[in-house]
């Protein structure tokens, strides 16, 4: 089973990362947000990619193209120009890069790598959110509702402080930073059939889910554990310091 991850946009709302380099090369603790979300993936035994590429998305190639010498010890023989890889810590990935264009809209992103996934069910996700999702509940749950597609729904911070209030002395009672939200927002991590694709256009993804809503073909996975989404540089920072203390998004370093 394929997972399509949406990686070509622009990432204009934290352009000072994104001038150089594509937002799913964003670094987290060292390694990009796209390592992250495969990782995820990969813990439940779905390692096979299709990259959406767009913007600058022969970073990405060249990341891939160059991840074993990152991560392995080798030997270089000069003489025979021959490389010899001394460990196994190689990512577990299969991967294919699908170019679709640089200004397409997810929808239509999503159209053009119609051809790598032959499968009758497959993964759509974005290139910027992680979650102590499990993929492998996710995936059941999506066979047992019987749906076209099902979305995850999870629980965002609001991005701004909230007021408590007396109303009858109009007083403030306390200042809450940022909490956590009670309504359910699409965080990614998407089921799908194959007769999805007859709901996508060149326009935006969510056009289409909205198309499975107005049908009744649209169920929600209830995600109540961890989720955030990087649409910012401060959210970027936010990860990294996450990261560092909690890794709350890494099963793949979780005991079972």
């Amino acid at each position: 089973m394929k997972t399509i991850i949406l990686c070509g946009g622009y990432g204009t709302r934290m352009k000072e990362e994104t001038e150089f380099k594509p937002k799913p090369l964003v670094e987290v603790g060292g390694k990009p947000i796209l390592w992250h979300i495969m990782k995820i993936y990969a813990h439940y035994g779905f390692n096979e990619f299709v990259l959406a590429l767009g913007y600058k998305g022969e970073m990405i190639k060249d990341y891939f193209m160059r991840l074993k010498p990152r991560v392995d010890d080798f030997t270089l023989d000069t003489s025979k120009n021959e490389i010899f890889f001394h460990s196994g810590t190689n990512e577990d990935f299969k991967v294919t890069f699908a170019e679709t264009g640089l200004d397409s809209l997810t929808g239509e992103r999503i159209l053009r790598v119609k051809k790598y996934i032959p499968e009758n069910q497959f993964m759509l996700t974005y290139g910027d959110g992680v979650a102590d999702i499990h993929i492998g509940e996710l995936v059941r749950f999506h066979t047992a509702q019987r749906t076209i597609g099902t979305i995850t729904g999870v629980h965002p911070y609001s991005k701004y402080g909230l007021v408590k209030v007396d109303h009858e002395k109009n007083r403030v009672i306390a200042f809450e930073q940022k909490p956590l939200m009670f309504d359910y927002v699409s965080g990614g991590f998407i089921a799908l059939e194959r007769a999805a694709f007859d709901y996508f256009d060149d326009g935006p993804m969510e056009e289409g889910l909205k198309k499975l809503a107005g049908k009744n073909e649209l169920a929600v996975y209830k995600h109540e554990g961890f989720w955030k989404a990087m649409d910012t540089s401060r959210e970027v920072e936010e990860l990294n310091d996450l990261w560092h203390h909690e890794r709350p998004w890494a099963v793949w370093k979780q005991k079972p």
